[in-house]
């Protein structure tokens, strides 16, 4: 099990980027959470397996039709086991 935390720049907000990042988590079988920031960015924290994070990751470099992503930035996060993926408040 590893951890990434994901910071995705560019048009993020306002286009669905959240919901759908949370049905390919869910799809891919990861836990873990999605929220937008204040700062204009979309903020993930996803856990599973190297590949499942890798597809994630992936995925967030285009995310939905309407995002325009310009940087992924990925972090090396501590795996907090949750037992879903969701929606967390604007922070």
């Amino acid at each position: 099990m590893i951890a990434r935390l994901l910071q995705i720049q560019g048009r993020v907000q306002g286009v669905g980027y959240r919901y759908s990042m949370e049905v390919m988590a869910e799809q891919l079988g990861l836990v873990g959470w999605v929220r937008n920031r204040f700062d204009g960015t979309v903020e993930a924290h996803a856990e599973g397996t190297e590949e499942q994070v890798r597809a994630l990751i992936e995925w967030a470099h285009t995310g939905p039709p309407g995002a325009d992503v310009t940087h992924v930035l990925v972090q090396d996060a501590t795996a907090e086991g949750f037992a879903e993926f969701g929606r967390r408040p604007t922070a």
